[in-house]
């Protein structure tokens, strides 16, 4: 296995389980990857958590519903894979919460008819501790800080891995690539999608496209590079992790927020919610639709803030800016239905909320010279960009806030085994693909769909690398 996130941990666990023995190799010096960076959300359809609030849904629905989150792009999308994805997920579910994993939910999110997103508790990294365990007990050896640089091929069927040091790791089986998308590989995004997205980081900063790059020198190719979640505008995190993040993933800890959650009265849980969603999250379009204004860290305004800010914001300097707002839109994003941020079907967050819960990127001021002298910036600067739009004092700055990207939707080709295709369509013996590597052309747009294929697909991949006897001597083949 190469990748220890979600998809990785998944395919090592399920692949010992089939009777192989498993090598997982992580560039990282820690097991994590995507999922742990993740809001932690998994969307699926017939859990027990449905069950418990009298919801009545199946996978089928699921299905028919998630083509509305794609939109125009429905067409490009891998109608098998979603239909396998659908299928699979309430057994995956029943799988993490056998591995200690507990969650929230479920949650609304329209287009679904039904709510199905369900969030990790306490945080993301719940997943990866407890997964972790399980491959440990299930005797899988984890080799961290390990990069694997290059697939060993012989007589066209991958054998094995070479990592940036020159180890090689010999592969009696198959190998599953598990390393996640290429949202910061700027090679990638240039070719895919432009030069100037090509600027812009992603939120994994080591996301940068490993299995993709070595699966196409061996003639694999890569479906919808040309999409993503992003570019965005993402406020900063907290120069320090929060104490949201850094709670332990206990079973028993994540059962007790769960109940509380489900209990308690909203007005005692939205300081613990506000913790989570005024972390890093997306400031909402519609504060620029109201007026809002952005400027740099000079104070100049540089862009028409409702035409891609964020596209607009990776030319200016450290690629950072502020939201500027006066009393009359400072009153507005106070209170329902006007939200700086959202996490979808977890709450809303407002003006005062990022005043308590983050008040190292709230700055309040009588004046504009005042609030300029707050940031850093020249009073007559900051004047001279926003005095003609924002009028009334008090005026309030929120930020830095910078552009990103999310994750990419650009994997491998895959078939419905998870072997990666090479152009004509054909399996690469003894290679496959889970997660974002092996995407495969479906579309993951809406909250949880993203962890809900790394898990699946891990799992499947994991299970089929195992029971691949193509690499193997004939009287190997027997036992």
């Amino acid at each position: 296995m190469v990748g220890g996130g979600g998809a990785g941990l998944a395919a090592a666990i399920e692949a010992r389980a089939a009777g192989a023995s498993v090598l997982l190799l992580e560039k990282n010096e820690r097991l994590g990857g995507s999922t742990a960076w993740s809001v932690g959300s998994i969307t699926v359809a017939a859990t027990p958590h449905q069950r418990r609030h009298g919801i009545e849904d199946r996978p089928e629905d699921h299905w028919a519903d998630m083509p509305g989150f794609a939109g125009a792009l429905a067409s490009r999308d891998n109608d098998a894979l979603r239909r396998l994805l659908c299928e699979e997920l309430p057994g995956t579910f029943r799988w993490l919460l056998e591995s200690g994993i507990r969650f929230a939910g479920p949650m609304p999110e329209p287009p679904h008819r039904r709510p199905r997103m369900h969030v990790a508790l306490p945080n993301s990294r719940a997943y990866i501790w407890h997964l972790a365990r399980r491959a440990h007990r299930a005797g899988v050896r984890v080799c961290t800080g390990v990069r694997a640089h290059r697939l060993v091929a012989r007589d066209g069927r991958v054998v094995g891995v070479e990592t940036e040091s020159g180890l090689r790791f010999d592969a009696r089986r198959a190998v599953v690539l598990a390393t996640g998308d290429f949202t910061s590989s700027p090679e990638f995004k240039a070719r895919f999608m432009g030069p100037q997205e090509a600027r812009i980081p992603g939120v994994n900063p080591t996301a940068t496209g490993d299995g993709q790059r070595m699966a196409e020198a061996l003639g694999a190719r890569i479906l919808n590079g040309d999409l993503a979640l992003g570019p965005e505008l993402r406020f900063v995190p907290p120069a320090g992790e929060s104490w949201l993040r850094r709670l332990p993933p206990w079973t028993a800890l994540g059962a007790t927020i769960a109940w509380a959650l489900e209990r308690l009265p909203a007005r005692l849980l939205r300081p613990f919610v506000m913790r989570f969603v005024t972390t890093a999250l997306a400031p909402s379009p519609a504060l620029f639709e109201a007026g809002a204004l952005l400027v740099n860290r000079r104070g100049e305004r540089f862009c028409d803030e409702r035409e891609r800010p964020a596209h607009r914001l990776a030319d200016e300097p450290g690629q950072e800016a502020y939201i500027v707002l006066d009393a009359p839109l400072a009153r507005r994003f106070s209170a329902w239905p006007d939200f700086v941020s959202t996490a979808p079907g977890v709450a809303y967050a407002y003006l005062p909320d990022y005043r308590r819960s983050r008040p190292d990127i709230y700055r309040e001021a009588a004046t504009l010279a005042a609030l300029a002298d707050k940031l850093g910036v020249r009073a007559a600067t900051l004047v001279a960009s926003v005095a003609e739009r924002l009028r009334e004092p008090p005026y309030v700055a929120l930020g830095p806030v910078r552009p990103v990207f999310v994750h990419s939707e650009g994997g491998l080709a895959v078939d419905e085994r998870h072997r990666v295709l090479d152009s004509r369509a054909r399996p690469i013996p003894g290679l496959y693909a889970a997660g974002a590597t092996g995407q495969g052309g479906l579309l993951l747009k809406g909250h949880g769909h993203h962890l809900a294929w790394a898990f699946v697909s891990g799992r499947r991949a994991g299970r089929f690398a195992a029971l691949d006897n193509s690499n193997l001597n004939e009287g190997d083949r027997t036992q």
